[in-house]
């Protein structure tokens, strides 16, 4: 199995390479890493242990290894994880109820594109499995939420995270190992509380801090519009917008806290959404929050700022 170590994440999207592989993650996100995240992601990557990612929703965590699998010229395999979620899912499914079928339609259709005695046919990868079936490059793997399964989920996993990196189909007799090491990132929200002990061992931890400066609000619009090849608003309205925005947040008593992508949301409409854009200065002398609805998703949040100015 090829190491991942030779990969190195710079949060910098001109760091592309020039010829990247053919499924390679081709979309990219307008994401801002603080340099000890950057750090996190390459420790990670040299020392072959999952990245785990905690923080509060709302603070980009997804759109991590979106930005790694870009910068690297890598393919991404996204598993989002449910309450109802295996580790064998993520792995590999194995159709028998087709394959039965099939036994029986192939009396009929002998053009069924499926070969009954090949069970091969009838078993799908999922994200890790793709991850391990490629034999042209690793793959960066985003394991989203993984807090939301069952407490043995994660400690199902441990076997599969670690050498020899390898999974066996007992319906195949398949043993698929690694042909590259892949990067393995998962957040979680801390649904259920801690994650197994076992598996928090074996994973690299990193924190993410909501951008509770005005400076990296104003970072992250400059990269989103950038990206998106739109005119930005002018600076004074993004100023006074992150302080407004920073302040709902520092007051606290919300039920649901706003986050980066709601901000977006909101800016986009102080600046293109009526016949004219707010001003930074008509934004900070008013003492409601105009489009509420944009930024609160409960009732309780949504009422409380909801009062005319």
């Amino acid at each position: 199995m090829k190491s991942a170590k030779h990969y190195r994440f710079q949060e910098d999207p001109k760091k592309r390479p020039q010829e990247v592989y053919p499924d390679a993650w081709n979309k990219q996100e307008p994401y801002v890493a603080e340099p000890e995240l950057v750090q996190a992601v390459n420790l990670a990557i040299h020392l072959g242990r999952p990245l785990l990612i905690e923080g509060e929703a709302g603070c980009d965590k997804t759109r991590l290894a979106a930005a790694v699998a870009y910068e690297l010229g890598l393919p991404l395999e996204r598993w989002d994880v449910r309450s109802t979620s295996r580790a064998r899912e993520g792995l590999y499914e194995y159709d028998t109820i087709l394959r039965l079928h099939d036994v029986e339609a192939q009396k009929v259709d002998k053009n069924l594109g499926r070969n009954p005695s090949n069970p091969e046919d009838y078993r799908r990868f999922g994200a890790l499995g793709k991850a391990f079936h490629r034999e042209e490059s690793s793959t960066v793997v985003l394991i989203d939420e993984i807090d939301k399964a069952d407490l043995d989920f994660p400690n199902d996993l441990l076997a599969v995270l670690d050498d020899p990196w390898e999974f066996f189909i007992p319906e195949t007799q398949e043993t698929i190992t690694a042909s590259h090491q892949p990067i393995i990132i998962i957040t979680s929200n801390k649904e259920k509380g801690n994650l197994p002990a076992p598996f928090l061992r074996r994973c690299l931890y990193y924190f993410v801090e909501f951008p509770n400066e005005t400076k990296r609000l104003q970072e992250i619009v400059e990269s989103h519009y950038k990206l998106q090849a739109e005119k930005a608003p002018g600076e004074g309205l993004v100023t006074a917008a992150a302080e407004k925005f920073l302040e709902v947040r520092r007051e606290g008593g919300l039920f649901k806290i706003p986050g980066t992508s709601e901000f977006l949301d909101w800016l986009d409409a102080l600046w293109s959404f009526g016949s004219k854009p707010y001003t930074a200065t008509g934004l900070r002398r008013m003492k409601s929050i105009p489009y509420p609805e944009v930024l609160f998703k409960l009732r309780a949040d949504w009422k409380k700022y909801a009062s005319t100015s």
